[in-house]
């Protein structure tokens, strides 16, 4: 499968701008494309769009490092991310403490960086928009 790529597609329900602030100031993300709902060419079906929803984010992408993410705000308020976890690997214990520590403000720590046999720190939350993240450092090939 040449030229085969996955990206997560998060959908925020209704807080998806906050949850690029957010990411940008804590993980620099960068926003490449934002498109809202009322710039669509279409309209929506009638009773698709939850009311007052036309400035809320239909499309967005945007980085993280390496790799590329894409988001929304879908259709209607609420969201519910359960079953997958982001992984973020950095490259020093002292990043890995900085995003952690941003990344549970308001969440919820599952397992706070501790050291590992695999990694000199790793940990796990769920941040105040109900991403799961794991924080990982790359362990030094020897």
């Amino acid at each position: 499968m040449p030229n085969t790529v996955i990206q997560p597609y998060l959908f925020f329900g209704g807080r998806c701008e906050e949850a690029l602030d957010f990411y940008g100031t804590a993980l620099g993300a960068q926003v490449e494309i934002l498109l809202r709902h009322k710039d669509s060419p279409e309209s929506p079906p009638p009773g698709m769009l939850q009311p007052d929803f036309e400035n809320k984010i239909m499309h967005t992408t945007f980085r993280i490092g390496e790799s590329t993410l894409m988001a929304s705000d879908g259709c209607r308020e609420g969201s519910n991310f359960s079953g997958f976890s982001l992984s973020l690997t950095v490259p020093t214990e002292a990043e890995a403490d900085r995003i952690f520590t941003v990344l549970a403000d308001d969440g919820e720590v599952q397992m706070p960086l501790t050291k590992t046999f695999w990694s000199p720190r790793f940990g796990m939350l769920t941040d105040r928009f109900g991403i799961s993240w794991m924080i990982n450092v790359a362990a030094e090939s020897s």
